[in-house]
């Protein structure tokens, strides 16, 4: 059985960095597009970023700039790097992918445990 596994859980103040990482909990078949939401306390979950297989990127325009996101298609891992953290970054972070498990399954929406970013002084 799949699993995204997420590592990263950070307190971190204002103007800092983190990194998150998501990899798979056994080697799937494919992974295709792959991303991080996150939600805040009260809000919707958003849209951070996403990468495809090919490696293009779509950034929220509230991180471009600050926010780079990777993978290593030989690892199964995918990462987010987050500099110039500010308090309205903290929030519960999520990673997802979209897996072929096996050759004889289809492609499905996966989705990490969630991590928890906190940017406080």
């Amino acid at each position: 059985q799949v699993q995204l596994v997420e590592s990263g859980v950070g307190l971190v103040q204002p103007g800092g960095s983190l990194r998150l990482s998501c990899a798979t909990s056994i080697r799937p078949f494919v992974i295709s597009d792959m991303g991080w939401y996150r939600q805040a306390p009260g809000k919707q979950r958003e849209l951070v970023v996403v990468i495809s297989g090919g490696g293009s990127t779509n950034y929220a325009d509230s991180v471009k700039g600050r926010f780079t996101i990777s993978r290593d298609n030989a690892k199964n891992t995918m990462y987010l790097q987050m500099n110039t953290l500010n308090p309205e970054d903290t929030a519960v972070y999520y990673c997802t992918a979209k897996i072929k498990a096996t050759l004889m399954t289809a492609f499905r929406d996966y989705w990490g445990q969630g991590t928890q970013v906190t940017v406080s002084s």
